[in-house]
């Protein structure tokens, strides 16, 4: 189980917000975020990821505590071991798709598999300014899960992806899931593109 109770400003337009979270997300399962824009489901990832710091709260994963600001206790990111598909993909400019998996794995057959997974076969040597947003966002996910993460934080992974695309990723997605025993957590404005790929909803 992963737990989250959380307190966190949020600066609007007109000022500044409070936002507070407090739920359990299930272990080994795909969980959707769903909220309006604005609500702060961006801002909830960066904070289990760790990359961002709550005013008050705490968090644990698998009875590992991450975060506890009575305690003054904060797990870094890396130790967290969290994969991070970015909606802005995040990629490095100078590396090729091949160079962005061998990054996070040394492991050939994994790094192949994803390949396959992604239909990135082809693109191997090509840098980002290279790709298509789809394409793009393929690789961001295949990068994410290089390090098969305990924890997998998605934010708006599928929506430059096409449809036919979208029908053949996510199935397969889901199995490497299951397979890697990962948590996942998702975040989009569209509930359906998750139809098949998501077990839990939690509204912001």
């Amino acid at each position: 189980m992963i737990h989250v109770h959380i307190t966190k400003e949020i600066k609007r337009f007109k000022g500044t917000e409070k936002f507070l979270v407090q739920t359990d997300f299930s272990v080994g399962a795909v969980t959707h975020i769903s909220g309006p824009s604005g609500a702060g489901k961006t801002t909830l990832l960066r904070i289990i990821a760790g990359l961002v710091k709550p005013e008050h709260g705490h968090i644990t994963f698998e009875g590992e505590t991450w975060l506890n600001t009575t305690e003054n206790l904060y797990l870094p990111t890396q130790a967290r071991k969290v994969g991070f598909v970015f909606q802005d993909y995040a990629l490095f400019p100078n590396m090729t798709v091949k160079e962005h998996l061998s990054f996070g794995t040394k492991d050939v057959e994994l790094i192949q598999r994803l390949l396959i997974l992604g239909k990135m076969e082809r693109f191997i040597d090509q840098r980002p300014r290279e790709l298509s947003g789809g394409q793009q966002q393929r690789l961001s996910i295949l990068r994410a899960l290089t390090t098969r993460p305990r924890l997998l934080l998605m934010d708006e992974p599928f929506s430059a992806l096409d449809q036919a695309l979208k029908a053949e990723l996510v199935p397969d997605l889901k199995l490497l899931l299951i397979e890697m025993k990962t948590t996942c957590l998702v975040s989009t404005h569209y509930p359906l593109e998750l139809k098949g790929f998501a077990d839990f909803y939690f509204e912001l």
